[in-house]
């Protein structure tokens, strides 16, 4: 099926003259046609883990949100994919299931260096490594030693090294102290300085290999300084934050409210505040969901224990929407969200060739969107696996009416096509 969107407040001066030969011609009307949003971080936890979240919950979301394209998370399923053998796996668990396109981050763990080129042949999107523990056994953090071998095999590939950027300083107390319900208790473990002296690594080792390297998740606007430095003098780095730094703060979290907690953690609205001046200087490149869920008794929801908590906030259906409703007060406008959600979505994966603007030759995924109209989060409308989610109850700009992959409708006014649509796609440099 084909199709062609019209529309002169759509796509202004652009007149369908003959329409015959579409199976199918949908009038935008006063809605908004824009390129399909990429979310380039995701945890789809599959195989293994997809009581957490499987491919087809993972990708239906993301189609109710107006998401054309996803990028997995190597570490959570079973196997990690860090070797081609897993990515095969991993490969096989995505066929049929596909709600949307779906391409893949792989893994750097200690000693699997040898991996790395065969699965840039393969079509791996770049690579991922932690730098303290994942919170999973099956993929082991990297010390300073395990991330020089993998950038010097990296180099010349153009392939991107990503790095979970937080460090256990040597001397920092950061066992938890106080009430484990309370979240400045854990507030308190996870401080600016573990994300700091991180990054301060990853902008040394950018510096001196010349390797595109990328900071996920950034927490601190502490780190900042350190960030403009680094690209100012050359270095091929690039940042991320996300929905849930930009839109929640520590001092607004309820006692017990587990499905707060993620790491690096959500810190104080001055933060916030600062985050948001990074990425209207542009020091931030990009806004991603690391949605990243879990069953709900692995979120200690009966205890309200923060420290014993998975780590991980679901929002992959939501993010154009937090987004636009946070940009409309901060006096920014569509074009930074394309910026933020598109263009720089689909560089840093190597889809930009495909994906990411409205041009000839690229693939048709479009959202059709009202940005003026309101809906609220309730449990009956979130398509994730599990519901639990900070943002439940919140009203929202934005309402995503149709969203298509490779010109193919894919989600329209809350149905989706009962065939699944979507691809697994690779790196195209």
């Amino acid at each position: 099926m084909s199709q062609l969107f019209k529309g002169q407040r759509v796509i202004r001066g652009y007149d369908v003259i003959d329409p015959s030969g579409f199976d199918e011609v949908v009038d935008a009307g006063e809605e908004l046609l824009m390129p399909g949003v990429i979310d380039c971080h995701v945890h789809v936890n599959d195989p293994g883990r997809d009581s957490w979240e499987g491919f087809s919950t993972a990708t239906k979301a993301a189609a109710a949100g107006g998401i054309s394209t996803i990028v997995d998370m190597p570490l959570n399923s079973i196997p990690s994919t860090t070797s081609r053998d897993a990515f095969n796996v991993k490969l096989d668990a995505a066929k049929g299931q596909l709600h949307v396109d779906v391409g893949f981050w792989g893994g750097v763990v200690p000693g699997n260096e040898a991996e790395l080129p065969g699965m840039i042949e393969m079509g791996i999107c770049g690579f991922k490594c932690f730098m303290i523990h994942s919170g999973v056994d099956e993929f082991q953090w990297t010390n300073e030693a395990d991330i020089r071998a993998a950038l010097r095999v990296l180099k010349g590939t153009d392939s991107v090294l990503m790095f979970h950027a937080e460090l256990d300083v040597p001397g920092l107390q950061t066992e938890p102290k106080g009430d484990r319900v309370e979240y400045k208790t854990f507030l308190d473990s996870r401080p600016d300085v573990m994300e700091v002296e991180a990054i301060d690594l990853v902008c040394r080792l950018c510096q001196e290999y010349q390797v595109p390297c990328h900071i996920v998740h950034l927490a601190t606007a502490d780190a900042l300084p350190l960030i403009r430095k680094c690209k100012q003098q050359g270095a091929p780095l690039t940042v991320e934050t996300t929905h849930h730094y930009l839109t929640l703060a520590a001092e607004d979290v309820p006692n017990g409210a587990t499905q707060y907690k993620c790491c690096p953690p959500i810190r104080s609205q001055q933060n916030q505040d600062d985050l948001w001046g990074g990425v209207l200087s542009g020091d931030i490149d990009m806004v991603v969901s690391d949605h990243s869920p879990c069953t709900t008794d692995l979120k200690t929801q009966g205890s309200g224990d923060f420290i014993a908590a998975w780590g991980g906030i679901s929002s992959v259906q939501f993010g154009l929407s937090l987004l636009w409703t946070n940009l409309k007060s901060r006096g920014m406008n569509i074009h930074d969200l394309h910026r933020l959600l598109t263009t720089n979505t689909a560089k840093l994966p190597g889809l930009s060739k495909l994906k990411g603007s409205i041009e000839a030759g690229k693939h048709a995924d479009f959202v059709i969107w009202a940005p003026e109209s309101t809906f609220k989060i309730t449990e009956d409308i979130i398509q994730h696996k599990n519901k639990l989610t900070p943002y439940m109850n919140r009203t929202l700009n934005g309402v995503i009416s149709r969203t298509v992959v490779r010109g193919k409708t894919v989600y329209h006014n809350g149905k989706f096509n009962e065939t699944p649509q979507g691809k697994a796609t690779f790196r195209k440099n």
